[in-house]
């Protein structure tokens, strides 16, 4: 437990990005958030654990969290960090780096554990990239999240989205910026959705499998909250997006999977 002098506090240009998010980014699709995250947990420590299938589900969550009045600390790759202003805008609202390819890369789950440990709501991606799944359910997970939980005893709530996809194309700049443009247009459904949190009481950090079983209930709960906000596409998505590989390599097969 922190004192209160200790607890970390949202930089107030993150309550402010967060505010101008909720009526920005909806301007690309017809935003629909439902679930919540409970009051007992609203205010952190908390995971919040998200599927990944496209370029837009990190706006799409941030809005999502704005409209639930959540603040999180989102662990994102360490390339946004280097950019011009943004960057700034990164590290001044206190989010997390993930340095991909680097020998510092596991750092990343060093601070974000630190920071649950502060009392803050982080979220992350398990799978640690768009999944490339070609019926785009989530695939095999990283244990970082697990062990972060494990070792600090947050709760985990799994925050699903579907239709990103159709937001803005996978690769290429010119791809990426006609589907950006399009969807001002098009404005498709984006839905997002706050499951029931995991339960991982009956594990603990360093017994024997402990963080693996952890990751795949975690994923498990990332597909039971998925499955209804695309109970029409079950078996493959309709929106095909050309620019998007597809491999199997990291392909899981959960049990809760339909």
């Amino acid at each position: 437990m922190q004192s209160p002098q200790s607890r970390w506090v949202t930089p107030l240009i993150w309550r402010l990005l967060l505010r101008f998010a909720s009526v920005a980014i909806p301007l690309l699709c017809r935003l629909r958030v439902t679930g919540d995250v409970p009051d007992a947990m609203r205010g952190g420590p908390l995971v919040l654990a998200g599927n990944h299938i496209g370029n837009y589900d990190p706006p799409a969550h941030v809005a999502a969290c704005a409209r639930r009045r959540i603040a999180p600390r989102m662990m994102a790759t360490g390339g946004l960090f280097r950019a011009p202003l943004f960057g700034w805008m990164m590290r001044a609202s206190g989010h997390i780096p993930v340095h991909r390819g680097r020998a510092d890369v596991g750092d990343a789950v060093a601070q974000a554990t630190e920071a649950l440990r502060h009392g803050s709501v982080v979220f992350i991606y398990p799978e640690g990239r768009i999944g490339l799944d070609p019926a785009m359910w989530p695939e095999r997970p990283k244990t970082g999240l697990a062990r972060m939980a494990l070792a600090t005893g947050a709760p985990v709530v799994p925050v699903a989205v579907w239709g990103t996809h159709e937001v803005i194309a996978y690769h290429g700049a010119g791809a990426m910026a006609r589907t950006a443009f399009t969807a001002l247009f098009r404005r498709p459904v984006v839905r997002v959705h706050f499951g029931e949190p995991v339960d991982l009481s009956d594990l603990r950090i360093g017994d024997v499998g402990a963080a693996q079983r952890a990751s795949d209930r975690i994923m498990d709960a990332i597909t039971e909250a998925l499955a209804p906000l695309r109970e029409h596409e079950l078996r493959l998505p309709r929106h095909v997006d050309h620019t998007r590989p597809l491999s199997t390599a990291r392909v899981r097969r959960p049990a809760r999977r339909p």
